[in-house]
């Protein structure tokens, strides 16, 4: 029983290693991206295990049925990447981590707020040189502002319960609304031409699908509230680049923070801190004063990162035996 796991780091290679040796499966590691360049490296395995930034297109697809491959277990949520009907077409099975711990993604968001609302990053520079001044340090407080969460899956409604617990007033868009949630948080659904004005906070919590791509633009910026804050810890194809740079530059937006960012593959998750940053678009956000971004790290706890290793090495174990995966895992 053999699985070849890509787009590996250290956290992936501990966390996976112990789950997968438990159920005597072996791994083979490796650093690099699945696709169709690489995708000859699969030769030897009935199993293939991805994240976020792989390329599983139907080329890649029909050249891992063609080694033998029969199932790609995706050690995430999102399966943006994976042509799901390309994969069935080819008989392979795809199986997710559908999840593995909403909390840390929702504490995440709520951590950026309060890290960008109350200026920790620039206190904490100011304060290592000596700098005690509270000059441009000052926030607001998160009691009685209007939070708009736009989602209300498992991370959405945990943030919206935290925002809640903050004596916050909640409004959430969804196309699919729990009013059974809504009514025992007293949270109010509306449409997302009602929520964006009335939010002092607007955090997504989407996956991302064709109708919602670029679902913040010029035109939804617009009718955000002058001085709301944008939380995105989902995807980040979810916002137009281009466009929000524009309404940073107009000074509309009181601040932006970010743990994803549309043109991230080949960015995110790697060590750059040597080589100069081609990607204009993200450059330009870094200079920003109220912009805070982080690298796609919502997701990184200890708890999160031992039940997708769970699901996966469960997953893989359970196809080697011929039973089936996990219930909810399959795509």
């Amino acid at each position: 029983m053999k699985i070849a796991i890509y787009d590996t780091k250290s956290y992936d290679r501990q966390y996976l290693g112990e789950a997968l040796e438990k159920l005597g499966v072996e791994a083979t590691y490796h650093e690099f991206r699945l696709s169709l360049e690489t995708v000859l490296t699969a030769h030897e395995f009935r199993a293939v295990c991805v994240f976020v930034n792989d390329r599983l297109d139907k080329l890649c697809l029909e050249k891992l049925k063609e080694q033998g491959v029969t199932l790609v277990a995706l050690r995430c949520a999102g399966f943006n990447n994976v042509d799901v009907g390309a994969a069935k077409a080819a008989g392979i099975t795809v199986v997710r981590v559908p999840a593995y711990s909403p909390h840390a993604v929702a504490e995440h968001t709520v951590a950026l707020l309060l890290a960008l609302n109350r200026r920790i990053c620039q206190a904490f520079n100011r304060v290592r040189d000596h700098n005690f001044s509270l000059n441009g340090l000052v926030g607001f407080d998160l009691h009685g502002k209007t939070v708009g969460i736009v989602g209300t899956g498992k991370i959405g409604q945990i943030a919206g319960t935290i925002f809640r617990g903050f004596g916050c007033r909640v409004l959430a868009y969804d196309p699919y609304p729990d009013k059974e949630w809504a009514s025992e948080h007293n949270v109010d659904y509306m449409d997302l031409e009602t929520l964006l004005p009335q939010s002092d906070v607007v955090s997504l919590h989407c996956p991302l699908t064709p109708e919602n791509h670029h679902l913040l633009n010029a035109k939804t910026f617009g009718s955000m509230k002058p001085g709301a804050y944008l939380l995105n810890t989902s995807r980040g194809k979810l916002v137009d680049t281009e466009a929000l740079i524009e309404v940073l530059k107009s000074g509309r937006l009181g601040g932006v923070a970010l743990d994803v960012y549309e043109e991230e593959e080949g960015i995110f998750f790697e060590d750059l801190s040597g080589s100069v940053l081609h990607d204009d678009e993200l450059s330009r956000l870094l200079t920003f004063p109220n912009v805070l971004i982080t690298a796609h790290q919502a997701f990184l706890t200890c708890e999160a990162l031992s039940e997708i290793a769970r699901v996966t090495a469960t997953n893989a174990h359970r196809h080697f035996k011929g039973e089936p995966p996990l219930d909810q895992t399959v795509l």
